[in-house]
């Protein structure tokens, strides 16, 4: 619960306090749970909702470090467009070149704690839509129906933010384990 606050506030404390809160909120309306949907996805849901609304009051207070930053746009492609054939090629669309393949080993090397850290920091770095997608599916290890109910998205909205969301891990991991990568 703590790890899906944390994809919506800034700090720790905060996302204590959501899952405190949510805690709480399910206790005081359990009378009202239908069984609609199972009882870890309607907790979870509470836990979205709070932490939604908490965002909200911190998004009011703006942070000095991030005035800093570069401002984050999610409506570019997953992928540069120059990995893929053009509308002449042999396959238009397809890919120009194939990834270039990962060392014989990979498990070693995504078993290690820099890869690891790699792959953190790449989620971490992910506009906040695709960092809950990919958080709760691949970390948390959710379906994809529950990510659906507790984030209110639809299917097609879900599989788009998981793609764009893997497409730049994979980036980031690409260019840590190759050195030619694009």
């Amino acid at each position: 619960m703590r790890r899906v606050a944390l994809t919506f506030v800034r700090s720790a404390a905060v996302a204590d306090e959501v899952v405190q809160e949510a805690w709480l909120g399910a206790v005081r309306g359990l009378d009202r749970f239908e069984g609609r949907a199972s009882l870890k996805t309607w907790l979870f849901r509470i836990v979205a909702n709070i932490a939604r609304t908490q965002a909200v009051r911190e998004a009011r207070a703006l942070p000095f470090s991030s005035l800093d930053r570069e401002a984050e746009s999610d409506a570019g492609p997953a992928l540069p467009p120059e990995r893929f054939q053009g509308p002449h090629g042999r396959h238009p669309g397809g890919w120009a070149s194939f990834p270039q393949p990962w060392p014989d080993e990979p498990e070693r090397a995504l078993l290690s704690a820099e890869t690891r850290d790699l792959i953190a920091e790449a989620i971490d770095g992910l506009p906040p839509g695709q960092r809950l997608v990919i958080t709760l599916r691949d970390v948390e290890g959710w379906d994809a129906a529950e990510v659906c109910s507790v984030l209110d998205l639809s299917e097609t909205n879900q599989r788009v933010l998981l793609h764009r969301a893997r497409s730049k891990v994979r980036a980031a991991l690409e260019s840590h384990l190759t050195k030619d990568a694009p």
